[in-house]
């Protein structure tokens, strides 16, 4: 089942924020991330807030159905222009996520879009991305989303093996995704993502190869690559708990991250964070670059997190309660937190550093420049940038990321 919300402090019923979270506003860049939370069938590895029919029927009624779900969402939007005020940002990116965000029809989608642009503005430039399952769309829905605005595109791709898929309890056929590359870009999408998952339970070092090769083979300028983390509750852990498929150890997720990075970086992708490689500077992913470097995001759908200027919220999970708060003219938002300057400090740093270009020196206490002096030592950061004040990871490092920064931000 999808995970528990965090514990905080109660979100006022109108949204309003404290009217600290806007000082300083026009510096920061405004993303809006939109969660459809509907996917057609649960994935044995998924604790994302997402709901099948099945899961829904009974539990929520017409409010929690797909059918208005774009009126629902474009509530909260008209909400979040009321809780910003005179904020004149544009927005400089959108970021459709879920679930499947393709199982509802393009024009819904490009409904939502359409309603941040007559709310806010989009800035020329704006970054406009929709993830999609290969088996969801083809060319006249690709097509439609492109005349409609979207400029970028994300395909579930996770393996190019089928006993890898059937694993995982993905239902699109090998290949697939390598023709929704071809037709995204025959719709005009100026950028095109692949996510593939390495360390499936009983995917070998050579299936992961043969992904690899399929993913850049297709031409996308973006591939993310995820270590699969089995989460507690999901249909996946359990077959490993009751011995059904082996458990995959941390040495072959290594050895697999170092066989993504020697692929991608022949192939010309260059890293950028610690699971994300793209061709050029254009065709990183800047919405999930502002979740990375603490800037302003509004988060709307069932369960979606939020982030204005040290303000961070989340809504209430379910569809039907969702759509209920917003019918009543009430926020959807089911709790908050206030950050501090040293929550702060602490996420800049363990987010900063998983980018290439690391995280000021100057951030760290006594005790983590201590720690990052040794992680220099032992090759886990490098020289030249450590030398001109940042901490950046080496392939070394970006393996044992999580352990570094652990020790940096002491």
């Amino acid at each position: 089942m999808p995970s528990a919300l965090p514990d905080g402090e109660p979100m006022p019923e109108s949204g309003a924020l404290p009217a600290y979270a806007l000082q300083g506003a026009a510096d920061r860049p405004l993303g809006f991330y939109l969660h459809v939370p509907y996917c057609a069938t649960r994935c044995g590895y998924c604790d994302f807030n997402t709901y099948t029919a099945t899961e829904l029927r009974g539990s929520g009624g017409v409010l929690a159905s797909r059918d208005n779900y774009a009126d629902t969402l474009t509530d909260e939007i008209r909400l979040a222009r009321k809780v910003l005020g005179d904020d004149t940002r544009p927005v400089r990116t959108v970021f459709v996520g879920g679930g499947t965000p393709t199982l509802l029809a393009a024009a819904d989608l490009v409904r939502m879009l359409d309603a941040v642009r007559e709310e806010f503005g989009l800035a020329d430039d704006a970054e406009i991305t929709t993830e999609a399952n290969p088996e969801s769309v083809d060319p006249a829905y690709l097509a439609e989303l492109r005349a409609g605005g979207f400029n970028r595109i994300s395909f579930g791709m996770q393996s190019a093996k089928q006993h890898v898929l059937q694993v995982l309890d993905r239902t699109h056929t090998p290949g697939r995704p390598e023709e929704c590359v071809a037709e995204a870009r025959a719709a005009g999408f100026d950028h095109v993502n692949l996510d593939l998952i390495y360390g499936t339970p009983g995917e070998s070092d050579d299936d992961w190869r043969a992904t690899l090769a399929a993913a850049v083979g297709a031409g996308p300028d973006h591939v993310s690559a995820y270590a699969l983390i089995v989460e507690e509750g999901t249909g996946l852990a359990r077959r490993i708990r009751r011995g059904e498929v082996p458990m995959t150890d941390d040495d072959e997720h290594a050895d697999r991250y170092l066989i993504a990075d020697e692929t991608l970086g022949a192939a010309g992708f260059s890293w950028y964070e610690v699971s994300n490689w793209s061709t050029t500077p254009a065709g990183r992913c800047l919405h999930n670059e502002l979740y990375w470097r603490g800037a302003d995001w509004w988060g709307a759908g069932p369960g979606a997190h939020s982030h204005v200027g040290g303000v961070r919220w989340w809504n209430v999970k379910h569809p039907g309660a969702y759509a209920a708060a917003l019918a009543e003219g009430r926020s959807p938002g089911a709790g908050r937190e206030l950050l501090t300057a040293e929550d702060r400090r602490v996420e800049r740093i363990l987010l900063e550093l998983r980018l290439s270009e690391g995280v000021e020196l100057s951030l760290l206490r006594p005790a983590g420049l201590a720690a990052a002096g040794r992680a220099l030592g032992e090759g886990l950061l490098s020289a030249g940038p450590y030398e001109s004040g940042r901490a950046v990871l080496t392939l070394r490092g970006r393996l044992l990321a999580d352990a570094v920064v652990r020790d940096l931000v002491d």
